[in-house]
């Protein structure tokens, strides 16, 4: 009887695990939302608070911040590689092509890492920070949240190359960003909806300027972008200087996480071409973006489970890595 009992208990377990957190092979350990509950109670309100203001100061820091997430989690997963900064035999990923003059937002992460040191010394990791700022990020911009699970390390090595070759650039084809999502576990439904981050944020001039004048390579602009509306973009991004203007990615709602994203792509008014080729490239993308548009209920429902797939990976847990004392260094 007491063996029945016990078999019983395990078999609930295995059932009701992934309602509450993600299991991990290999090493050993969980990652789920009650990871800081005893060891730092109070990390989540440290975060947020340390969060709101630095939105109230720069709202373009919510993108920023959000971004961060997703590139260091296509490199190595999601552990705080990004962070980094070079030092003896490592090369910090914040110099390859995606992150160089582009990626922002490093000095949140200090501050917010400096704070939880006080409050909590070496207990909170720097991805799992990450993760919780794009949540946050995404609902002060007015988005979706989501149970953030957590117990994440952070990584003592980088990778430069990795940064280089995983991230997918903005002027990417339809088939390559689908290739480099399904390298990292996501399908097509993850990246139509975590494409909807770019309802908010910028772009530098250099990174859409070829839709603007020279698309394929003989000297025509891309017939798939609204020539009214690159008559606008034009005079701040000309054929050559200003590379480092920006632009809104949604000139409708820049500062607002909502599902008008989808609407400029259905007017082709998707600045980059990473936007648009989702829509007119992929019959299946194509119809995501129509119901995107149509239904920001939708959307929002979708880009929550998709960041929470995100965040999932290949995360260091269990006694992989390491707790960071400075975020932009490895423990010595």
């Amino acid at each position: 009887m007491a063996q029945s009992v016990r078999f019983s208990s395990v078999v609930l377990v295995l059932v009701f695990a992934p309602l509450c957190c993600f299991s991990l092979d290999g090493e050993g350990g969980y990652l789920y939302p009650q990871f800081y509950d005893r060891s730092c109670p109070k990390a989540g309100e440290i975060i947020k608070s340390v969060l709101v203001q630095a939105y109230s100061k720069d709202p373009r820091i919510a993108a920023s911040l959000l971004r961060l997430h997703f590139h260091d989690c296509f490199v190595q997963g999601c552990d705080a590689s990004l962070l980094l900064d070079s030092s003896g035999t490592l090369l910090s990923e914040k110099r390859s092509n995606p992150n160089r003059n582009s990626a922002r937002g490093f000095e949140v992460i200090d501050e917010i890492k400096s704070a939880l040191e006080k409050a909590c010394p070496e207990t909170v990791s720097c991805a799992d920070i990450l993760a919780i700022v794009a949540r946050d990020s995404t609902v002060l911009a007015g988005g979706p949240s989501w149970e953030v699970l957590l117990g994440r390390r952070d990584s003592t090595s980088a990778s430069l190359s990795g940064s280089n070759n995983n991230i997918p650039a903005p002027n990417s084809t339809f088939q390559t960003l689908l290739t480099k999502f399904k390298r990292q576990g996501l399908d097509i439904v993850d990246l139509v909806a975590l494409s909807g981050s770019h309802t908010i944020g910028d772009s530098r001039c250099t990174s859409f300027r070829q839709r603007l004048y020279n698309q394929t390579g003989n000297g025509q602009p891309d017939y798939t972008l609204d020539q009214s509306f690159a008559a606008k973009l034009r005079p701040r991004c000309p054929r050559s200087g200003g590379d480092q203007n920006l632009f809104f990615l949604d000139y409708a709602t820049p500062f607002k996480f909502d599902n008008t994203y989808y609407k400029n792509i259905l007017a082709s008014r998707g600045l980059l071409n990473s936007d648009e080729v989702l829509f007119t490239r992929s019959e299946s993308s194509s119809e995501l973006v129509k119901k995107y548009a149509e239904n920001n209920g939708l959307f929002f429902d979708q880009f929550a489970k998709s960041m929470i797939k995100m965040g999932n990976i290949s995360p260091l847990t269990g006694t992989r890595g390491e707790i960071r004392k400075r975020c932009r260094k490895i423990n010595s």
